[in-house]
């Protein structure tokens, strides 16, 4: 993947290029974590070539180029929604949430008086309350270098939350299958019933 796409923010007058996506979207457990990223173009050690939607790495690539994305990014930062609040809310509004969080982190980072920040958001809809420029990018992450280690950043915090909930129930094997919906996890709700961290509004027809 290049920067072509944010090359043609910069030459519209943007100065600042923020990514966001999400991950955990469909998980049955858990919370939604959104990423927000300002990668540093001139920087050549990011190997912008391997960088690409999360779902099409392994999970050891996944971690390489998180921590590279950490270090050499211009600001990154996380945003989390409980799954408290995603049954109370529903999802849609939980990954907002999340992604709000995630850019509002970001944008301290970095606030200058000459900044002139534009958001590069996954899916078909703006984020409400950032109060920064923002585009709506359907499958984004496949289409643009920000939005990509964005989700990178994303899926790599909320699995490791995920191994981290492993530790506290491990008869639903979180550390395997991150809390998504696979036929063991289902076996193990109706056999254990839920755990504090499932989602209930989730989990009706397990």
């Amino acid at each position: 993947m290049n920067i072509r796409f944010e090359k043609q923010k910069y030459k519209q007058g943007y100065n600042l290029i923020i990514g966001c996506d999400e991950a955990g979207r469909g998980s049955l457990a858990g919370p939604v974590v959104a990423a927000a990223v300002i990668l540093d173009f001139g920087f050549k050690k990011i190997k912008y070539g391997d960088i690409k939607d999360s779902k099409l790495l392994s999970q050891s690539k996944r971690e390489q180029l998180s921590a590279t994305v950490k270090k050499y990014a211009s600001a990154w930062a996380v945003g989390v929604v409980e799954q408290k609040i995603i049954d109370r809310v529903n999802i849609h509004n939980a990954g907002l949430l999340a992604m709000k969080g995630a850019v509002k982190k970001v944008l301290k980072q970095v606030s200058s008086q000459t900044a002139k920040p534009l958001a590069l958001i996954d899916g078909k809809f703006q984020v409400p309350g950032i109060n920064v420029p923002q585009e709506a990018i359907v499958d984004g992450d496949n289409k643009v270098l920000s939005i990509a280690a964005a989700s990178i950043l994303a899926k790599v915090h909320r699995d490791n939350l995920m191994l981290n909930a492993h530790k506290k129930y491990p008869v639903y094997n979180f550390a395997k299958h991150k809390g998504y919906g696979t036929l063991y996890h289902k076996e193990m709700i109706a056999k254990y019933g839920i755990s504090p961290i499932h989602r209930i509004s989730f989990c009706t027809n397990c």
